[in-house]
């Protein structure tokens, strides 16, 4: 059964690896990595959100998100607006710049998820994805578990 799941992590890290390296091949023209998209999908949805509601959103920890943010308001993807006087809190907005490139960026990520899914049926397709979420779901319960009980798993 080990070799099993460390086959399963496995899987998982060469396929989360190898659709970086694809991602990152379709947000170099726009100046970016693959991991600022779920910032700006993110965005897309929830402007005005804050630095701390958007690290949650994403899960990643505050310094990632404040180091993508920069970059993003650098190349003018993003702004942000000073929220009541308080100047360490703000609201994220997409400048008009990022909705224009926004649609081309669903659409050639919408491109990779095709060819990577090719060879699965509609069904196959459904039951990976209900599967990757429940896995998901799992792997951020047991992050707050291990938040709440301040211990490593």
């Amino acid at each position: 059964m080990e070799i099993e799941n460390m086959h399963f992590i496995m899987l998982n890290n060469k396929i989360f690896r190898n659709n970086q390296i694809q991602l990152d091949k379709v947000m170099k023209k726009y100046g970016l990595s693959s991991g600022s998209m779920p910032y700006l999908f993110i965005l897309e949805k929830s402007e005005g959100v804050s630095l701390h509601q958007l690290s949650r959103k994403i899960g990643n920890d505050k310094a990632m998100t404040t180091r993508t943010i920069k970059r993003l308001i650098e190349l003018e993807y993003v702004y942000k607006v000073g929220k009541d006087g308080d100047c360490r809190a703000y609201q994220l907005y997409l400048t008009e710049k990022a909705k224009a490139v926004l649609p081309k960026m669903h659409e050639e990520t919408q491109e990779i998820v095709d060819l990577i899914s090719v060879d699965l049926s509609p069904e196959e397709k459904t039951v990976t994805l209900a599967a990757m979420k429940k896995i998901l779901m799992r792997t951020q319960q047991l992050r707050v578990e291990e938040e709440i009980n301040g211990k490593n798993i």
